[in-house]
């Protein structure tokens, strides 16, 4: 907290206790005004503007420190002034009072608010940004809501001053001249209860209940409106309580969930059960980098006092060896499980043909239309190819179809060129690699995997060019030329750097600039559920009709396999449960793994991410080669990365690269989303010698930069006399 705010603080407690320490809570009782208001009332008529300036100062004063007494005030305004300059002094000072307190809760405590609890209040400022006014209103309007709570609640949002000012001019004005009317007549009061009685603070309540009863009602007005254009299209009868178009990972959780809970659940799939991820992304891609991990370790098998070979890559096997990792892990994803689950499971391509109803066409032509209450889409994404000159006729593969294309190949390919630095890019160029391919990397970019700190990408560059990749950034590629050769075609991507131009020869060209959401040929347009790169969805991932949902990466923001998982949860307990109450996305501690040596992985905010969004934050580094199972193993390159609230062990975010990085990283998602923070993982007892012993230890970091050095002072001497 800065110098200004903490004088600030200081003043306001300062004036709370001298409040308290001259008792001057005894002039803000009733039987106090009771006694003086003749006196006031004449002192009134000598000096009117005079009298009425101090009252409308003192009004202000108080409901900026939010002492006791304004109620009292309140009914002072009346006894003295009447109802119809009472009512003005008292609603202006009270706003303007209010606004003050708005304002230093703001200026004092807003911004340590939002540095600890900033994820979590996204959702509430987001909701006070749309309809911040209405909900303010709308307590305003409820006396039994103390004001100075408001008052502090609200100036830890992001409502503007002036929005708040003239809300809680309006807000507090029906409660006002309730109190106001009442001290014109002072003398029949005994007690503020006669004023407030519980069938009065009732009427308010409910009045204070309107503004939300009619956004409830506008919400289902629009609702009806985007329904509007399929009036008398709606069936009576359901067939289904739910299907889902897509057998990806968001798809079979979504179908999985569904017949768990006993829902009646379509799954429609146009290709493959698994998805993208099973047949083309993250199984053969980890069976083909564990392959390429021991290529490597035959190589440095002189470290571990071992003779280091080169090793003989028998490509088909390894190929071969893919399909068989894919196979093995299908039956998790099979038409016989899921149906055994509960589970219809259709084959053919869905299309919506109105909110609740949607076509499948089968491999054999026919059709079959099935109507159901809910829709989740579950589409998935497929690569980006770049609209290069010649690319078509040069060919290419991306991380879809390199697995048909190279398991025809009797080697892996001589000359690789990746196109795209990121994940998949990366991993991918390493692990060919490491089995014999001459490998070139170019990524238009200054440095590869933008999204990670520049000290990650560093690492990962220096390990991917030990690999013997030819890492080539700030290239931007212009055009892929094919010429004739004596035995093949050869072909060449022309690259661009400050204005000169290379041409780099490959035999292979990957393309691994990044995934798009699969969006056309699902009847999006027919329905008018606007897209951008993504679906558009809100915070319970409804598209624009309530009764249609999107997951995974068809509707971002992540591409993850875990993500659409995750996501999928949400929208199925939506989807069916949502009646009686709905559940928002959560992804405070969403993970990210990149499968490279060595691995990176992160949760949360990562060190450029805090800075280039102006989170305060400390960070704590632990560093591999002081592990002892690091050292034991040979794996000491890397770090653990964690990044605090200021003072605070609360975790905003973790980075780690080295070996395993992705299995000690759950650690951390754990402790993020269970609200736990370093110092209960310095307390759980970790297994020695063990990789995770690496989370403990950078918790001992942070513990030890915050050792309380004047206590430990007086500790020692206190040890000192002790030995006498």
């Amino acid at each position: 907290m800065t110098r200004s705010r903490l004088l600030v603080l200081a003043a306001l407690l300062l004036a709370l206790a001298g409040f308290v320490a001259l008792d001057l809570g005894r002039f803000f009782s009733l039987a106090y005004l009771q006694t003086s208001q003749a006196g006031l009332s004449a002192l009134y008529r000598e000096a009117p503007w005079t009298v009425r300036g101090a009252f409308f100062a003192l009004y202000v004063a108080v409901a900026s420190l939010s002492l006791p007494g304004a109620a009292i005030l309140t009914l002072a305004g009346g006894g003295i002034f009447g109802l119809g300059w009472g009512l003005l002094l008292v609603s202006f000072a009270s706003t303007l009072g209010a606004t003050v307190s708005f304002l230093a809760a703001r200026f004092v405590l807003r911004d340590s608010v939002q540095a600890r609890f900033g994820a979590r209040l996204a959702g509430i400022n987001q909701g006070l940004a749309r309809d911040g006014a209405l909900y303010l209103f709308s307590l305003r309007l409820i006396p039994v809501v103390p004001f100075f709570v408001i008052n502090l609640a609200m100036g830890l949002t992001a409502l503007r001053p002036w929005t708040f000012f003239w809300v809680s001019q309006l807000g507090m004005l029906a409660g006002t001249a309730v109190y106001v009317n009442a001290g014109t007549e002072l003398a029949s009061i005994s007690a503020l209860r006669d004023v407030a009685s519980p069938g009065l603070l009732g009427a308010l309540a409910l009045l204070g209940l309107f503004p939300l009863m009619t956004k409830v009602a506008m919400l289902a007005l629009q609702r009806r409106r985007v329904y509007a254009r399929w009036r008398g299209q709606r069936p009576r009868r359901f067939d289904r309580n739910l299907i889902v178009i897509g057998a990806g990972a968001g798809g079979l959780v979504s179908a999985y969930i569904a017949a768990a809970v006993k829902a009646r659940v379509t799954l429609v799939e146009a290709k493959v059960m698994g998805g993208d991820c099973l047949n083309y992304g993250c199984v053969p891609s980890k069976a083909l980098i564990k392959s390429a991990r021991v290529a490597q370790q035959m190589r440095d098998a002189g470290r571990f006092g071992l003779q280091g070979v080169e090793p003989v890559v028998d490509f088909p096997a390894v190929m071969q060896r893919i399909q068989a990792v894919i196979a093995a892990i299908a039956p998790h994803d099979s038409v016989a499980r899921y149906t055994s689950l509960g589970v219809e499971v259709v084959q053919g391509h869905a299309t919506l043909c109105n909110p609740w109803t949607v076509e499948i066409k089968h491999p054999d032509g026919s059709t079959q239309r099935l109507s159901a209450r809910s829709i989740v889409i579950a589409a998935g994404a497929r690569p980006l190819v770049p609209p290069l000159p010649g690319l078509a006729k040069a060919g290419y593969v991306t991380s879809d179809t390199l697995w048909a294309r190279f398991a025809t190949l009797t080697a892996a390919p001589k000359r690789l060129l990746v196109l795209g630095g990121g994940p998949i890019g990366c991993e991918l160029a390493q692990s060919f690699a490491r089995l014999g391919s001459k490998v070139t990397l170019v990524e238009q970019a200054p440095r590869l995997l933008l999204r990670d700190d520049e000290e990650v990408a560093a690492l990962v560059t220096a390990a991917l060019r030990a690999d013997g990749v030819q890492v080539l950034t700030s290239h931007t590629a212009l055009r892929c030329e094919t010429a004739s050769g004596a035995d093949a075609p050869v072909k060449t991507l022309v690259v661009t750097q400050q204005g000169q131009e290379t041409a780099l020869p490959f035999d292979e060209l990957l393309c691994a600039v990044g995934r798009v959401a699969r969006l056309d040929g699902y009847g999006l347009e027919g329905l008018g559920i606007p897209t951008g790169r993504t679906i558009d969805t809100n915070a319970y991932l409804e598209t624009l009709y309530p009764n249609i949902y999107a997951v995974g990466d068809v509707a971002g923001p992540y591409q993850f396999t875990h993500a659409a998982a995750h996501q999928a949860w949400y929208a199925t307990v939506n989807a069916l449960f949502g009646q009686f109450r709905r559940f928002r996305a959560d992804y405070q501690a969403m993970p990210s793994v990149t499968f490279t040596e060595p691995e990176v992985a992160r949760v949360g905010l990562n060190e450029q991410e805090a800075r280039a969004q102006g989170i305060a934050h400390e960070l704590t580094r632990f560093p591999l080669d002081d592990l002892d199972r690091a050292i034991a193993e040979g794996e000491t390159e890397g770090f653990v990365k964690v990044l605090t609230v200021p003072g605070q062990d609360r975790i905003l975010g973790v980075t780690i690269v080295g070996s395993h990085s992705g299995e000690l990283l759950a650690e951390y998602v754990l402790a993020m989303q269970q609200g736990l923070g370093l110092n209960k993982i310095l307390g759980a007892i970790h297994p020695y010698p063990t990789m995770a012993e690496a989370n403990k230890y950078a918790a001992g970091a942070w513990k030890r930069a915050h050792a309380p050095e004047r206590l430990l002072a007086w500790v020692r001497r206190y040890h000192d006399w002790r030995r006498g």
